[in-house]
Formats: structure tokens, C-alpha cells, sequence
């Protein structure tokens, strides 16, 4: 059976919002909550940006039965793979074994306010030396480090939850895939069976734009996911909203539309989740657009959506 999860999006939605959204999607029926890892919103017109862990810390405290993970931190510039490791065991512990770190080569969007921008080959070795550190970690070991990329004179984690923290890798192609083939899961942002992992989870994220208004919708999606068709190599280069603003100047009401179901047809929404479903994805979070609109559609999905997606075999 599938797990359906809810994207906390930090980049259209303050931080109080987001851990009361986690709230109410676990009281919806939802199986997991994942949460965005940004220093900047793609757009300016998404308006937000807080700090992805404070908001899994208070979510974790606040719910009881709901998973949690991130989708995904990048664990090479803005964090050192030893602080990610022991921001993931604490959210493990005050989740009671509930997390799971999402990992991924991360984006110049939010990477480079630390510093420079590596080549993407260089992002892939930076990531497999993190995950050396990140692992032995989360399993309760001492940890001493010298490598091309991070030095751990000494590091051990005080507080760790009993079971560890599993840890996926978002992938987009055959180089991304091999940093995968040590993890415990895959994270997907395309519905791509060629990249899944027999035997481990695989999660992929459905953006959707519900409303009322099919109208309104596409209005809505277009002004702030017209980034959403630039593809991985143009997204993970782009340095800050305006440039991605500026990349997106010729994206059509319809382009976005034919790429998010917008409105109130819930079968539109089924069969957008579907393809991930028939891609062999077997966790889906769901990224509702507009952060004013997040509890209508937690409402929606409890009343509509999550019953009609059980419904078709998904």
C-alpha cells in the first residue's frame, strides 16, 4: 500500500503555519509530513523562507503518530555533515523514531550564501564523503575524519534515537543514483521507475494547485511555481529568486497547467498521483500551492482526496 504524505513548503508558509499544518495533516489522515530544506523561496512571490529544522522540531513535539522527514538537505555547504547528523538524531528522538533524513546535492539557490557554488561532479563526491560521516553517526559510533572535502577531528552524538534515523537520496539521473545505492531509500522528484530501488522505499512529491476556482488555480500555480518545468541542471545552477524569475519569463498560464492539476476535479489530482504510483513510488507527498490555502486543502484531501486516491488502488 502506498503512504501519501504533506509537504510542508517553507517557502510559502511562516513557520508557526507550518508545524500547525503538520498538526492538522496528521489529524487528517495523512501517513507522513515532509519538510522543504531552504535558505531562499524559489520566487519572491512565495514570500518565505524559515529554518526547515526549528519547524520539524516543533512538528515532532506537537504530533504523535505522524512520520516526518526532509525533501530534502543538502549536507555539504550550509550545514557540515556532522551538525546535519546531529540535527536528524535529535528530530529522531523527539519524534520517537518517527524522522527520516531526506539527503540530497542540494542547489546554488541555497548553498551559495556560505560560499561558492561547486561543479556538479564535485557536489556528488562532497555528498558520498558526507554520507560517510552522517552514517556512523545516526548508528551511535565515534566518529574521526580526514577527507578531501570535511576534516571531524572527533565527534560522537549524546542523544540518538534507539532504532538510528534511515536516510534516503533524492536522484535525477545515473550519477546521483549511485550515491543511492548505499542509503535505505530514493527520493524522485520525476516519475521514474528506471530509478527505483527494489526492496527500499522510493518517494516521489506531486505538486497540486486545489481550489474552488479552476481559474484562480491557474493563476495561482503560475505565479509561483513557473519555475516548476526549468528541469534539475537549470535549477540546481540559479543563484536566487530573480534569477529564476527571469528564467521563467516566457512560461505560459498553460504550461504550468499542464503539468500541476489546478481546481476542484479530484480525479485530476488521482491521476497526476498515479503516475508516481505506477512508477512504483511507494511514499507520494502531496505540495499543495499557496501558503494562505494550505487548510483548505488538508480539509479537502481528508473529505476528498486521500479517500478517492485509497479508492483507485493507489
Amino acid at each position: 500500500m502506498v503512504n501519501f504524505g504533506y509537504t510542508m513548503m517553507c517557502e510559502q508558509a511562516g513557520p508557526t503555519q507550518l508545524a500547525d499544518d503538520a498538526v492538522r495533516a496528521e489529524q487528517a489522515g495523512f501517513d507522513f509530513a515532509a519538510v522543504s530544506d531552504h535558505y531562499n523561496p524559489w520566487l519572491g512571490e512565495q514570500g518565505h523562507s524559515p529554518f526547515a529544522w526549528s519547524v520539524l522540531g516543533a512538528a515532532a513535539y506537537a504530533t504523535h503518530e505522524i512520520d516526518l522527514m526532509t525533501m530534502v538537505t543538502c549536507p555539504t555547504r550550509r550545514y557540515h555533515p556532522a551538525v546535519v547528523a546531529q540535527q536528524a538524531a535529535t528530530i529522531g528522538v523527539m519524534s520517537q523514531g518517527r524522522f527520516t533524513l531526506g539527503l540530497g546535492a542540494g542547489e546554488n539557490l541555497n548553498e551559495h550564501v556560505v560560499g561558492a557554488w561547486p561543479h556538479r561532479t564535485q557536489r556528488h563526491e562532497m555528498l558520498a564523503e558526507a554520507m560517510e560521516i552522517i552514517e556512523p553517526l545516526l548508528a551511535g559510533e565515534s566518529v574521526r575524519h580526514s577527507g578531501t572535502f570535511y576534516d571531524v577531528p572527533e565527534a560522537r552524538l549524546w542523544d540518538v534515537p534507539t532504532d538510528g534515523v534511515p536516510i534516503v537520496v533524492a536522484v535525477s539521473g545515473p550519477e546521483s543514483l549511485e550515491l543511492a545505492d548505499r542509503a535505505d531509500g530514493v527520493v524522485v522528484v520525476q516519475p521514474d521507475a528506471s530509478l527505483r530501488r527494489p526492496g527500499r522505499p522510493f518517494y516521489g512529491q506531486v505538486a497540486l494547485c486545489y481550489g474552488l476556482d479552476e481559474s484562480e488555480c491557474r493563476k495561482r500555480a503560475v505565479d509561483q511555481f513557473r519555475w516548476f518545468g526549468l528541469q534539475w541542471p537549470v535549477m540546481a545552477e540559479l543563484p536566487d529568486p530573480r534569477a529564476f524569475d527571469a528564467a521563467a519569463t516566457f512560461v505560459t498560464e498553460d504550461d504550468v497547467a499542464s503539468a500541476i492539476p489546478c481546481g476542484p476535479d479530484v480525479d485530476k489530482h488521482v491521476e497526476a498521483v498515479r503516475r508516481f504510483v505506477e512508477a512504483g513510488c511507494t511514499h507520494v507527498a502531496l505540495l499543495q500551492i499557496g501558503g494562505e490555502h494550505q487548510g483548505d486543502f488538508i480539509e479537502w484531501s481528508r473529505s476528498e482526496l486521500l479517500p478517492a486516491l485509497h479508492a483507485a488502488g493507489a
